[in-house]
């Protein structure tokens, strides 16, 4: 009985020991295509995530993430302005439509269609479809990344001509400026 009591604990002292290395690190297109998994699972159809979390430093980069602040800040105090004004009825500016996507009505589906890689920049082609309406709208946005030290990072996403603006950071630009 104590020989299976001591094989038993060598066999779980070499199994914990295996689960502390290292993993292998992702492959460049895998790593981009998690990120862009995650941008459109986290944030694809609703904005509220953007309202109700901080936004990651893990998913976004540092110049995004502040433009993404600064609109998010911008459209917080334009709601309580319209809440403390003689007409708290009135609509504040906030986040409609997609914002991520160059079609306000969002996507139903997205599908990852290649991935160029040029020194620290990448490019991430995504193919849309919005088949909740008759004809169905189906479009092509460019999700750009940066290479930090810390991986990968979305730096812009520059929508498709069926969109209202050229790229994310112009329309979060817009966006703060119309609050002002």
């Amino acid at each position: 009985m104590k020989k299976l009591f001591l094989c038993l604990g060598i066999f779980l002292f070499f199994v914990s020991c295996k689960k502390n290395e290292a993993q292998p690190a992702l492959s460049p297109d895998t790593a981009i295509n998690e990120k862009v998994n995650e941008l459109y699972t986290q944030y694809g159809m609703f904005n509220e995530a953007i309202y109700n979390q901080p936004i990651p430093d893990s998913l976004f980069s540092q110049d995004l993430k502040k433009v993404l602040n600064e609109a998010i800040h911008a459209s917080k105090a334009d709601i309580e302005r319209v809440k403390k004004s003689d007409h708290p009825d009135e609509k504040p500016l906030i986040f409609e439509g997609a914002i991520f996507s160059s079609l306000y009505e969002g996507f139903t589906s997205y599908k990852i269609k290649s991935v160029k890689i040029q020194d620290k920049t990448a490019e991430a082609l995504v193919a849309f479809e919005y088949n909740a309406a008759t004809p169905k709208e189906t479009w092509m946005d460019t999700v750009h990344l940066t290479n930090t030290e810390k991986g990968w990072r979305i730096d812009n996403v520059t929508f498709d001509k069926i969109g209202n603006s050229k790229d994310l950071k112009a329309r979060l630009t817009e966006f703060v400026q119309s609050t002002k």
